[in-house]
């Protein structure tokens, strides 16, 4: 079983048990209504002795797992990290965080994963450790990927939450591993006069699959044929999916006002050494016409060459297709060539877009 007094120091943490002098400030997080101990943790003042003396070393005592208290330089319970699910046959055990509301966005999680799975391959015969999160919840893949954890595929509506079924990210860490996290586009959300551009999300679901389905989009696109909100679901997984695999990101478009789907943009086929990447769109039938896409398009590119060191940013459009031509152009990319055949048998005008092409260009 693990260390009834496992301690693990970091640069700025200290993890250790909890104990009966945590009992004021698990009072001060249960009054609050803060969410972020581990399962079991007291809901009313009543519980908190017993689960200090008891409880919380459950998981310790059966060889399971250990709780433990994420502590800040003046001793501070800021958040907590558990292990459990442990098989010390398969030599395998399972890791799960959580960070006080107000200690959230300062790198604490991934510090502290980071630090009790060196502690647990150095100090343990454990040969992986396993981490699931939420898929739409990108705060805790974050932590994952920061801490160096491989995602290795998702459980399609895995969890049953208030809100209805979640996928469920699963990423695990090896003994051996690099430790090396990819590099992979944030999720950011970007703002031009009309538009937002956010994470796309199941709210987008009607507005995908009228846009997969509508007949223009079939004719110049690659998506499903009869396209239906089962593929609109397809599409969510692969893009987060892409984005965890250091390939891409998408956004869905909407205006800023009323909150309406206009249409998504991506990024996909990144080149990270080089700083190139390629970008796609769709526009939703209702909004054509209007521009909403170049803007959108402009803004991404912005944010990639200012944010992120990018060099280049290639559009293809097929050569019927004049509208996604005059997207690419009124954005202010270069006309660079004709790929032939490079699409389903058809040519694909090639553009591309450096950062001198937008110096001195005002926003559409």
């Amino acid at each position: 079983m693990f260390d009834a007094q496992l301690t693990v120091t970091t640069e700025r943490l200290v993890l250790r048990p909890f104990g009966p002098q945590d009992a004021d400030r698990i009072r001060a997080i249960v009054e609050s209504g803060a969410i972020f101990l581990p399962p079991g943790a007291p809901t009313h003042v009543a519980g908190i002795t017993p689960w200090l003396t008891a409880g919380a070393h459950e998981l310790q005592r059966s060889g399971t797992g250990a709780h433990l208290a994420m502590t800040d330089a003046e001793g501070l319970v800021v958040g907590a990290i558990s292990l459990f699910k442990t098989s010390w046959t398969a030599g395998t055990t399972e890791v799960g965080y959580g960070v006080h509301p107000l200690y959230r966005g300062r790198g604490f999680a991934p510090e502290a994963v980071t630090g009790l799975a060196d502690h647990v391959f150095a100090h343990t015969e454990l040969r992986r450790i396993d981490l699931t999160a939420n898929l739409d919840n990108t705060a805790s893949i974050r932590v994952a990927e920061k801490a160096g954890f491989t995602r290795e595929g998702v459980l399609r509506a895995a969890v049953l939450e208030d809100d209805g079924p979640h996928d469920l990210a699963m990423f695990g860490l090896l003994r051996g591993d690099s430790r090396i996290a990819k590099e992979v586009f944030p999720h950011h959300e970007l703002f031009t006069a009309r538009l937002r551009l956010r994470r796309p999300d199941r709210r987008d679901l009607p507005g995908l699959a009228a846009t997969g389905a509508d007949a223009r989009t079939q004719a110049f696109t690659t998506v499903p044929r009869g396209y239906t909100e089962a593929d609109a679901r397809g599409f969510l997984r692969h893009v987060e999916q892409a984005r965890a695999d250091g390939e891409g990101v998408a956004w869905t478009v909407e205006e800023r006002d009323s909150g309406r789907y206009v249409g998504s943009v991506d990024l996909k086929d990144t080149d990270w050494r080089m700083r190139t990447t390629e970008v796609g769109y769709m526009t939703a039938p209702w909004a054509r016409g209007q521009g909403y896409i170049g803007e959108a398009v402009l803004a991404v590119a912005r944010w990639i060459f200012d944010d992120h060191g990018f060099q280049r940013l290639q559009l293809r459009a097929a050569a019927s297709n004049t509208s996604s031509q005059r997207v690419a152009e009124k954005a202010g990319f270069v006309r660079e060539g004709v790929a032939r055949n490079g699409g389903h048998g058809e040519d694909l005008v090639v553009y591309g877009l450096i950062p001198s092409d937008l110096v001195g260009k005002t926003s559409l």
